[in-house]
């Protein structure tokens, strides 16, 4: 991550904004339906981390509840974690074999 205006820039360390993250992960993320948190608190890289999202209302996915894993390499932020759903999830974006989200395809529809 980097900050800075002009010719100037300023590199935030990795673990900085990981931490930052953490913070607002163990908070919840607006309403509350997002949620995810480190998987061990001794991992001094930060990098297994678990996250819950409960299905939006008025969705398919009201009332269900998806668990998954992230993965945050030492590339991070540079490059996205890598995210597979433990939970089955029925989604053109998701793997249906190992629940691993292709973010390629989800980079292309917010794109």
């Amino acid at each position: 991550m980097t900050l800075g205006s002009g010719g100037s820039s300023v590199v935030v360390p990795r673990n900085f904004r990981l931490l930052e993250e953490l913070e607002r992960g163990e908070k919840g993320i607006g309403d509350g339906t997002v949620s995810y948190g480190m998987d061990d608190g001794d991992d001094i890289y930060m990098r297994s981390w678990t996250g819950t999202i409960i299905g939006p209302h008025n969705s398919v996915h009201e009332g269900r509840i998806y668990q998954l894993k992230l993965f945050c390499d030492k590339d991070y932020p540079e490059k996205p974690p890598t995210v597979r759903f433990h939970s089955r999830v029925n989604m053109t974006c998701v793997n249906h074999e190992t629940g691993v989200l292709a973010i390629h395809f989800v980079l292309k529809l917010i794109i």
